[in-house]
């Protein structure tokens, strides 16, 4: 299945063997400490920055029915963000993993996404738009 859509991404999770969690880390993009001017105007132009993680989240498939509660919820916390990076954790035994168990791959998920390593996320802004970003 290919996913263009949040809502394609429950599907996939929904119709894995195994049941899954979701895993989203939140990210704000700005631009590096001390940028140079080269920098500062890629920037400007849609182009370069950095990511900083500011919040995980992991969600039951049956919990996030929708991205605009992801939305409202994460607004809740006060925290800004610009893009969300999603990935499924598969369980095991028709058991979904718990919230423990993903706390281990979620802070493996913002170590990437601040490294830049972002290849193998969904990524998602706040409209619920996939994006592809290179």
């Amino acid at each position: 299945m290919q996913i263009k859509t949040f809502n394609d991404f429950l599907q996939a999770a929904n119709a894995q063997p195994e049941p899954q969690r979701l895993l989203f880390v939140l990210a704000q993009a700005g631009l590096p400490d001390d940028p140079s001017d080269e920098e500062r105007l890629a920037y400007e132009q849609g182009e370069g920055g950095v990511l900083s993680p500011v919040l995980c989240v992991d969600k039951l498939p049956e919990e996030l029915p929708r991205f605009a509660q992801l939305l409202e919820e994460s607004t809740q916390t006060g925290v800004h963000w610009d893009l969300a990076f999603a990935s499924a954790l598969s369980g095991r035994a028709g058991i979904a993993p718990t919230s423990d168990e993903a706390l281990q791959p979620l802070q493996m998920m913002a170590e990437q996404v601040k490294a830049g390593l972002i290849t193998r996320f969904l990524v998602i802004n706040r409209d619920g738009d996939l994006l592809q970003i290179s």
